[in-house]
């Protein structure tokens, strides 16, 4: 303690605004609308929430579910939770306050949660923090990086990853209790969004996914979730890709995956990092947004690394992580009175985010190592001359012994002793719903995204008529039968290996499906066959469209009946082939790694598929068991060859002929039963099913369990961030 009391003195004696606490008080301009003498006082219990009094008449309009609030006045201890920084603008008389919510209280409680090490659970990634957030405000969680934050507002959505253990308690209206589907919203750092769609659009397939009932009824949900994010005026706009240039800014797009979760209406949001890759405008347009969100009732929790005055300012209560250990709760401007009260007084014309983040984030003491010499050189740098160590365990032990930590126990006592109304799950979307919507909007994405199928199906018209042409005008004499053969494996295997270029657009959708699948928005099955579904159109004009070209081109047998199987040949080979790239690429979840195996594989087909050399004279066990059987090239091009040969003979000389499939088998392995090119095709068509079955249980495992999907949409960070 003794070396900690110098630390403070020279940190006090050194600085150049060590004036008395009530000086460094912001002026108002900053937003700083607060009660006088707020900053010296601890936390009020005038805020604690009475239960008769925040519940909320409601009425549902007819034709829909939009809800509002009977024209009354608010109650009293509501309007208590909303004095918050920007005063809600004088509504004019007789006026309905639409769309509010009945908040709910969330109380955490010596909360600890540990992350599996090599060995056994050993790694504190937050450390028995207690707090609370309240309706109608704005709670947020900030710490430098690595500090716990995002772990801690996961443990209190109930939302960790499976290899992290939580000790302690959480209370959602005075109970304990999970928070059932329906009753929060989360949002994560990132979230994938629909580029080829408009934000409205977006929106309402969001809508019925999510919510039971007709689809008339969700317009007035999407709507009343674009105006709450004020994004009236980008509403009809794509939100924007790789592919559309023109789409909506960072601020725009942030604003929508949090309009996203409140189509649900939930109590509770959760936001984790709102700012992320906001600049100051944007980031201030922003929390301004939410702070407009937060007095309708709403209980907002979120975390941030960093903010502007202006961002500080509109926040209610902050709770300040180092390390995982809380070194404070309670109001804003009170951390102010902390800090100066521990000996680290916020300078005049520092932001006091900036300098919360300078006393205890660690890595500024690599900053004062490197500027020690030219600090000697150059006189002292105030803001610098500091122990970072040392200042967080003195934050830390201030607070302990403060009133304000006395305070937040006394009023998490008061919370938790009155059982408030019961959140119950609200009703999801049927599974049929969900995959009519998922198969209809994956048609709208698929149509307007010119690089998902419309570029394929160029590529393919391309490559067949270069195929076609090579290998024209070659009749159906005996010595054609070598070369059809070529034609027919050349089709096959480049047309396959030509689709991998939807590697990305499937990996895209994947990561759609991840996202919604975090808040339990969809499933592997209903996403599965949505996607199913949703391909099979693209997929039949592909093969027809480039089976007809090669057909005609090539000379094969003028017969209905033998184009028809052709056709269908070539489709089913497609599903397999986009089978086999959505299990690859939910395998390896990158483009670069995917694309690799997948050349990889179908060069090994190709090499198999008993063209290069005949299949029964392959060698070893295994090229001929498994390779040469698990080849959908295989399969595809013997029942090809087959509806080609089959029932056809050839004249050798005047006197000899011979069946198509003697001729045939001196260039290519086929059997001379009728039924082989049905078999064949049954093969294929149970190949897709399997390659299906196979990618429904590694999304399972894979996207199935909360922290994986952050892993699963990021691709390339660790899960275990205890950010």
């Amino acid at each position: 303690m003794e070396e900690i009391q110098s630390q403070s003195d020279n940190y006090r004696s050194s600085s150049s605004s060590a004036s008395s606490p009530a000086s460094r008080v912001p002026s108002s301009n900053f937003f700083y609308l607060r009660k006088p003498g707020s900053l010296r006082q601890p936390i009020s219990f005038e805020d604690s929430p009475e239960w008769e009094d925040t519940d909320i008449d409601v009425r549902v309009e007819e034709g829909g579910d939009s809800i509002n609030v009977a024209a009354t006045p608010a109650s009293p201890s509501l309007s208590k939770l909303n004095s918050g920084s920007l005063p809600s603008p004088p509504l004019p008389e007789n006026a309905v306050v639409a769309r509010k919510i009945a908040g709910s209280s969330v109380v955490w409680k010596d909360l600890t949660v540990t992350i599996r090490g090599k060995r056994k659970y050993s790694d504190k990634v937050v450390k028995s923090s207690s707090g609370y957030a309240l309706p109608g405000t704005m709670t947020v969680i900030m710490g430098p990086a690595k500090s716990g934050k995002s772990t801690l507002l996961r443990a209190i959505a109930g939302r960790l990853h499976h290899s992290a253990k939580m000790y302690g308690e959480i209370f959602v209206n005075g109970k304990k209790s999970r928070l059932p589907y329906g009753a929060y919203g989360f949002v994560e750092r990132e979230t994938t969004l629909i580029g080829s769609l408009t934000v409205r659009e977006y929106l309402y397939y969001a809508a019925l996914l999510q919510l039971p009932g007709f689809f008339c009824q969700k317009k007035s949900v999407v709507e009343d979730a674009i105006h709450a994010m004020s994004l009236s005026d980008y509403a009809n706009k794509l939100i924007g890709g790789h592919c559309y240039m023109n789409g909506l800014p960072n601020g725009e797009r942030r604003r929508v995956s949090i309009a996203r979760e409140l189509v649900m209406r939930p109590h509770i949001l959760f936001i984790d990092e709102p700012l992320y890759h906001l600049d100051s405008v944007s980031a201030l347009l922003m929390m301004v947004t939410l702070k407009k969100l937060a007095s309708t009732g709403f209980t907002l929790i979120f975390t941030i690394y960093q903010s502007s005055t202006e961002v500080f300012g509109l926040f209610d209560r902050i709770c300040l992580l180092s390390n995982g250990n809380t070194l404070f709760f309670g109001e804003t401007l009170a951390c102010l009175q902390h800090f100066s009260n521990a000996g680290f007084p916020c300078p005049i014309m520092q932001s006091p985010s900036d300098h919360f983040l300078r006393a205890i984030n660690t890595d500024f003491d690599r900053i004062i190592a490197m500027c020690r010499n030219w600090q000697d050189d150059h006189g002292d740098f105030s803001s610098v001359n500091m122990d970072t160590a040392v200042a967080i365990r003195t934050l830390e032990a201030t607070y302990k012994s403060s009133a304000d930590a006395a305070a937040v126990e006394t009023m998490i006592l008061k919370l938790t002793e009155k059982e408030g109304p019961y959140l119950k799950s609200k009703g999801k979307a049927s599974c049929a719903t969900r995959v009519a919507v998922l198969t209809w909007r994956s048609l709208l994405i698929m149509s307007r995204d010119w690089k998902y199928y419309w570029l394929r199906l160029i590529l393919y018209m391309l490559l067949t008529l270069c195929i076609g042409t090579v290998f024209s005008g070659l009749g159906h004499s005996l010595s054609s039968v070598v070369t059809r053969v070529a034609a027919i494996f050349t089709f096959i295997s480049f047309t396959s290996l030509l689709s991998i270029a939807g590697v990305p657009s499937i990996l895209k959708e994947i990561k759609i499906f991840a996202s919604e699948e975090s808040n339990r928005h969809s499933g592997a099955l209903v996403f599965l066959l949505g996607q199913l579904l949703s391909s099979i159109p693209f997929l039949f004009l592909v093969s027809i469209s480039s089976s007809l070209v090669f057909y005609f081109l090539i000379g094969l047998r003028d017969e209905f009946s033998l184009l028809m199987y052709f056709v269908l040949n070539f489709f089913i080979c497609l599903l397999v082939n986009e089978g086999l790239m959505l299990l690859i690429t939910s395998l390896w979840l990158h483009v670069f790694w995917s694309v690799l195996t997948l050349v990889s594989m179908h060069v090994v087909m190709m090499l198999s598929a008993g063209y290069l050399r005949i299949r029964n004279t392959l060698p070893g066990p295994v090229w001929t068991y498994p390779i040469s059987y698990i080849a959908f090239h295989t399969y595809s091009i013997q029942g090809l060859l087959e509806n080609e040969y089959l029932g056809t003979s050839f004249a050798v000389g005047e006197v000899r002929t011979i069946s198509g499939i003697q001729a045939l088998r001196s260039a290519y392995d086929i059997s001379s039963d009728s039924n082989s090119k049905w078999e064949n095709l049954l093969v294929l068509f149970l190949m897709a099913i399997a390659y299906r079955i196979l990618v429904l249980i590694v999304l399972h495992f894979r996207v199935g369990k909360n922290e994986s999907v952050l892993k699963f949409c990021r691709c390339n960070q660790d899960t275990n961030d205890p950010r």
